[in-house]
């Protein structure tokens, strides 16, 4: 992202939006103006500072469990309405910073602390998948489920990372690139073993791709 920013000349005009959660220092590592938002609330907050300033380039960073659970309403109705903001949705199917504990996005069978012997669709329901459920509303206009488990997948990614922030440049709508990351703390795995993970089990519930484009462009690159 960081890199994205600094080539596309951005760092003057872009504003972050990192909710509680795994993104909350965010702002340590952006040389940019950033504005923390209460748990969920990004795409709220984002939309206030897009319209109060429509010449920034507005994107919230949040995890799965901010974006897809209390967040959803938010991010539903802000995509809905069309909203200039982008935003960068981190899926690690956990909530990782508060105990590994099951996420909106948390795999069939997958065991977390509060699904110890792995999520249930009988009692916990199914992993859901944002991405697919914003497609659906007319406000969205770029959306791309990319990873970051390999040089050739991040490589991907920063190109769906420009392409969003560019759907923002041309005032076209809302845009959100959704990003499968590995978290071997609380998947009780070795880095590899996370990387892995990420191509055998999480890209069959929530395959790689372009997943609504109607930018005119026929891919990300």
């Amino acid at each position: 992202m960081t890199e994205v920013i600094d080539e596309m000349n951005l760092q003057e005009r872009a504003i972050g939006i990192p909710p509680p959660g795994c993104s909350v220092f965010a702002y340590y590592y952006f040389d940019i103006d950033m504005a923390e938002s209460a748990h969920g609330r990004g795409a709220a907050v984002a939309t206030g500072i897009k319209r109060a300033f429509p010449e920034a380039i507005v994107f919230t960073y949040q995890g799965d469990g901010d974006l897809a659970a209390i967040g959803t309403a938010e991010t539903i109705h802000a995509a809905n309405r069309g909203e200039k903001i982008t935003a960068i949705f981190v899926n690690n199917a956990v909530y990782g910073m508060t105990g590994g504990q099951m996420a909106p996005t948390t795999l069939l069978n997958q065991q977390t602390t509060t699904t110890p012997y792995g999520r249930d669709a009988k009692i916990e329901g199914y992993p859901i998948k944002m991405s697919e459920i914003l497609a659906l509303v007319e406000g969205t206009v770029y959306i791309e489920r990319t990873a970051v488990n390999s040089p050739a997948n991040i490589r991907r990614t920063k190109k769906a990372i420009r392409k969003a922030f560019q759907t923002q440049i041309d005032n076209l709508g809302f845009s959100l690139v959704e990003i499968l990351s590995p978290c071997p703390t609380n998947w009780r795995m070795s880095p590899l073993e996370a990387w892995q993970w990420i191509d055998k089990e999480m890209t069959k519930v929530f395959p790689l791709g372009v997943i609504k484009d109607i930018t005119g462009e026929k891919d990300a690159g």
